[in-house]
């Protein structure tokens, strides 16, 4: 039998996760920085990073990436941050993370995948060149 979690932990987390859908990129590198884990996910197993990519938040992801988060960590039903990035056509973020190792074959659909779907050449010729 497992306990209820605590409310007041579970306030904090709602906190940094709308920081990172913010992109509040000062914040949310100073939780990270005094101990939130970098690869901290939702119930839906949305990590900072995905969250800060989805929403358009490049400085954000970057911070989130200089401190050990996981460029290609999936969610629930399989995507990457950037998957997520290319369906929102966020190119920098979709650079950013590419900076930061991921990898556009990653998850499914992969970030390639995704590219090849809606017609994206430009971001399908720059995957084919890392």
């Amino acid at each position: 039998m497992s306990e209820a979690p605590d409310p007041q932990v579970v306030e904090l987390a709602t906190k940094i996760f709308d920081l990172a859908r913010q992109g509040d990129t000062e914040k949310l590198a100073a939780y990270v920085d005094a101990g939130v884990p970098a690869n901290l996910t939702n119930d839906r197993g949305d990590s900072l990073v995905m969250l800060a990519a989805y929403h358009g938040h490049a400085d954000a992801v970057r911070a989130l990436l200089a401190r050990g988060a996981e460029p290609d960590r999936a969610n629930d039903r399989g995507q990457t941050p950037l998957a997520g990035a290319v369906f929102k056509g966020a190119d920098e973020v979709v650079r950013a993370l590419l900076d930061g190792g991921a990898d556009p074959s990653a998850g499914m659909p992969s970030a390639l995948d995704t590219a090849r779907m809606f017609g994206k050449t430009d971001l399908v010729e720059l995957f084919g060149s890392h």
